[in-house]
């Protein structure tokens, strides 16, 4: 056989060659770690599903988010689980509801070290689960739900969060919650639109974490995994409207669409690895049947590569620690 003349393994012959022509680097302020507040819980509660993730009591989610600044994450997306729901919800909006509260609680502890995000939507506040109001049928009210997004999008800027994450998939939701800071004097907080959310079977363990009450499920405002196209007119509508960023979740099912999304738009990007895709590198560690680490790595690098300048992870402060040794 004729000698090679190239060798592109000579690029790969140790690790520092492999490190000084890496293509793709995960940064730790390109992570943002998801946290869930419970109320009334007197000490961190885990989550069965998630392994190594906790329902928080409001001590234990100050301790947390100085954890994550310390290990440089740029960014904490706060989801509350109060006691009680009920049809409308009501419980996002109130002042003093949970994640209210520790929207507050968490920008005392940390300030401006980090960026502090919320969940935009009614689905961990309502008795029946879904993510807006109901009609008499049973169906989401997509204009009733906007107005209580406008309210519930006030009260998060009034709590003092820095960005707020819409993420119910109603048409127009990005439009509405941006003329509502702004009339309430919020100009500066901004807008992570939930602009691609797919009815996914991979958000399992995140229902359990926010203890959902939902029955059946979201297909007829969440997105059909099939579609790419679909998902460039969601974006394209959210940035009009809007959106200071867009977010594409699931992330490792839809590279393509994060790719795509990246190509079309200007703003910066964003992928919410879910509950399930963590939770299934989880499992399978445990098993002993995948390196955990390496996995976690090589996921987190996909997705950055792919083109998502922010990621959510739920391993987002471990990954940060790692990635400050490494580099």
């Amino acid at each position: 056989m004729p000698y090679p003349e190239i060798r592109p393994r000579r690029l790969r012959r140790n690790a520092a060659v492999r490190r000084l022509v890496s293509e793709t680097r995960v940064d730790p302020a390109e992570l943002v770690v998801p946290m869930f507040v419970k109320e009334g819980l007197a000490e961190p509660r885990a989550i069965a599903s998630l392994p190594g993730v906790l329902q928080h009591s409001r001590d234990s989610l100050r301790k947390a988010a100085a954890e994550a600044v310390q290990a440089g994450v740029g960014g904490i997306m706060l989801f509350g689980v109060p006691e009680r729901r009920d049809a409308t919800g009501s419980g996002g909006i109130d002042p003093n509801g949970i994640l209210n509260v520790a929207i507050r609680d968490v920008v005392a502890e940390v300030g401006d070290a980090t960026v502090v995000m919320s969940d935009l939507c009614l689905d961990e506040f309502t008795s029946h689960g879904h993510c807006g109001l109901l009609t008499p049928d049973g169906g989401v009210d997509n204009d009733a739900t906007l107005e209580a997004y406008a309210e519930m999008a006030v009260a998060q800027a009034a709590a003092g969060v820095d960005v707020v994450g819409p993420s119910g998939m109603m048409d127009g939701q990005v439009g509405v919650v941006r003329r509502a800071l702004d009339a309430a004097g919020h100009q500066d907080v901004a807008v992570l639109a939930y602009a691609v959310k797919y009815a996914s079977a991979f958000f399992g363990p995140f229902r359990d974490a926010v203890e959902s009450a939902l029955e059946g499920d979201r297909r007829a405002y969440q997105q059909d995994p099939a579609n790419l196209r679909e998902s460039l007119r969601e974006v394209e509508l959210d940035v009009a409207e809007g959106a200071d960023m867009v977010m594409v979740k699931p992330a490792l099912p839809y590279l393509d669409v994060v790719s795509a999304i990246r190509a079309a738009v200007d703003v910066p990007v964003a992928a919410y690895q879910v509950s399930g895709e963590y939770a299934m590198v989880e499992a399978a560690a445990a098993n002993g049947w995948i390196d955990r680490e390496r996995a976690m790595m090589e996921s987190l690098t996909s997705i950055r590569r792919a083109g998502a300048q922010i990621i959510l992870t739920y391993w987002a402060v471990e990954a940060a620690r790692l990635l400050r040794q490494r580099y």
